[in-house]
C-alpha cells in the first residue's frame, strides 16, 4: 500500500494570472443580478426575514413543474435515454414545439426552423455568435435582459434606446425607426424582462413592417441584413387583456428576418430542466446548431424526450396553466395593490400594472431625500435600506441597463409566497415612514 502526502496547491500570484487571459476574458463582466442574488442569500441563511423578489427563478415549494412532465423524465430515465441527443434536438421535440407554436400562436414553422438547447441563454449567445461580426451595430431597448453583456462579447456596438415609464419602458417604432438604417441585429423581449410588461401587437406589427422595407432597401442595394431577436420566454404567461404575439403571425414576410426563442423555464415553472428552443430561418438554425454543437450545450435527452410528449397533450398542459398563472397572477396582483395602497397614502412610490412574465417595475422616489439620517443618492442605496429594514430585495432596473439613478426596480415573484408579500409590506410602510 502506498501512502500519500496530501499538500496545499499554490497557485501563484491570481492578480498576474488573469491579467494573462485573452482580451475576450478581461472584457467579461459578472452579473449584477447574481451578485445581488448572493447578497440576499446570505442575508436568508443568517436568518432574517427576507421577501427575496431578485432572481428570476421558480421556488419548487411554491411552483413545481407540471407532473406530467415530471413523470415523463422518470420514465425517459427507466427506458434508458440517457445518452447524447442529436446536436439540435431530438426530432419528436422538434416536432412537438413546431405543432405547439402552431396551436398557440398560429404560425407553423418547418421542422428545420426547430434548434432545441439548454434552455434560452445558449440560443441568445448562438444568435448573437452568427449573426454579429465585431463593429455591428446591435439595436435594443433598456432596460432589457442582458444586451449590453452580449453586445460587449461580441464586439458590438451597443445603440441603447432609453424608453420611458409611459410605454411601459417597451420601446415605440418612433424611437427604433432612426436606428434601423445602421443597425445588424434589433432585440426585443415580450412580456419584458425586467419590466413584466408588453409590446401591444399594433406596435409590434408597425415595427416588423419596419424591418421588412428596411431590408427591401438593403436587398436592393446588395447590403447585409437587419435580423430581429425575438426573446418570448415569458409569451405564454400574458394576462387578460394584455395580448402576445408571435411577429411571424402579424406580418409574415418577416419571416426570413426574426430568430425567435421559447422554453419551458418560465412557460412551465422548469428553470432547472434546461429546455429551450430557438425558431428562425434553416440556415441560421443550422449555423447555430454547428455552433453550439461545439460548445455541447445540448438539453438532457431524458427532459427532451418528456417535454416532447408534455407539448403534445393540451389536456395536460391546461390542467398546469390553471393554477400556475393564478398563482402567478395573484402574488404580482397582491405586489401591485400593496404599493398602490402606499402610493394612495401619499408615500413617493410608483409601478406600473403587470402585463405578463414574473415581474413588476417599482419606483421608489427617494433619491435627494434621506431616510433617518442617511441621504439617499443611488438606487443601489435604496435597494441596501430595503433589504437591511425592510427584508425586501429587489434589482435596480441599472442592472438591465437603465441610466439615471431613476429609483425604479425589478421584483420577481417566483420564488415568494402570497404570506412573503403579506409579511413584507408592513416593514416597508415603517421604512418609508422615516423618508424626509
Amino acid at each position: 500500500m502506498t501512502s500519500t502526502t496530501t499538500s496545499t496547491l499554490d497557485f501563484g500570484d491570481q492578480t498576474a494570472l488573469a491579467g494573462g487571459l485573452s482580451q475576450f476574458a478581461l472584457a467579461l463582466k459578472g452579473s449584477a443580478i447574481l451578485k445581488i442574488a448572493a447578497e440576499v442569500r446570505a442575508m436568508i441563511a443568517s436568518g432574517q426575514p427576507v421577501c427575496n423578489l431578485t432572481v428570476g427563478d421558480f421556488s419548487p415549494k411554491e411552483f413545481p413543474i407540471p407532473g406530467a412532465l415530471r413523470d415523463g423524465i422518470k420514465r425517459a430515465l427507466d427506458r434508458g435515454e440517457t445518452n447524447y441527443p442529436p446536436s439540435d434536438g431530438v426530432p419528436a421535440l422538434r416536432k412537438a414545439v413546431s405543432d405547439y407554436v402552431e396551436r398557440e400562436q398560429g404560425v407553423r414553422y418547418p421542422i428545420e426552423s426547430v434548434m432545441v438547447a439548454s434552455g434560452g441563454r445558449p440560443i441568445v449567445f448562438a444568435a448573437y455568435r452568427v449573426l454579429v461580426d465585431p463593429g455591428d451595430e446591435v439595436l435594443y431597448p433598456v432596460p432589457s435582459w442582458n444586451n449590453d453583456y452580449y453586445t460587449a462579447m461580441m464586439g458590438g456596438k451597443p445603440v441603447e434606446v432609453q424608453c420611458r415609464r409611459e410605454h411601459g419602458f417597451q420601446p415605440t417604432l418612433e424611437q427604433l425607426l432612426p436606428h434601423l438604417g445602421s443597425a445588424r441585429l434589433l432585440c426585443l423581449c415580450t412580456p419584458g424582462n425586467p419590466t413584466g410588461t408588453m409590446l401591444a401587437p399594433e406596435t409590434l406589427r408597425s415595427i416588423m413592417e419596419a424591418v421588412v422595407a428596411e431590408n427591401e432597401t438593403r436587398k436592393a442595394a446588395g447590403e447585409r441584413l437587419l435580423y430581429v431577436l425575438f426573446d418570448q420566454m415569458y409569451g405564454s404567461l400574458a394576462f387578460p387583456p394584455a395580448e402576445h404575439a408571435n411577429p411571424l403571425a402579424l406580418v409574415p414576410e418577416s419571416a426570413p428576418y426574426v430568430v425567435a426563442l421559447d422554453g419551458i423555464s418560465k412557460a412551465f415553472a422548469a428553470t432547472g430542466l434546461r429546455v429551450g428552443w430557438a425558431l428562425c430561418p434553416p440556415a441560421i438554425a443550422r449555423s447555430m446548431k454547428d455552433f453550439l454543437g461545439h460548445v455541447g450545450t445540448w438539453a438532457p435527452r431524458p427532459e427532451q424526450v418528456a417535454t416532447a410528449e408534455f407539448l403534445s397533450d393540451p389536456a395536460a398542459l391546461a390542467a398546469f396553466r390553471e393554477g400556475f398563472f393564478e398563482g402567478v397572477q395573484a402574488r404580482l396582483d397582491a405586489l401591485y395593490q400593496g404599493f398602490q395602497a402606499l402610493r394612495k397614502d401619499g408615500y413617493p412610490v410608483d409601478c406600473i400594472d403587470p402585463q405578463g412574465a414574473i415581474y413588476l417595475s417599482l419606483q421608489l422616489d427617494l433619491v435627494g431625500r434621506s431616510i433617518g439620517e442617511r441621504s439617499i443618492t443611488s438606487n443601489d442605496q435604496i435597494r441596501l435600506e430595503l433589504l437591511e429594514k425592510a427584508g425586501l430585495a429587489v434589482v435596480p432596473f441599472q442592472a438591465f441597463g437603465l441610466a439615471g439613478e431613476t429609483g425604479w426596480f425589478r421584483m420577481s415573484v417566483g420564488a415568494v409566497s402570497p404570506q412573503d408579500i403579506h409579511d413584507a409590506f408592513p416593514r416597508v410602510r415603517r421604512l418609508l415612514d422615516q423618508v424626509r
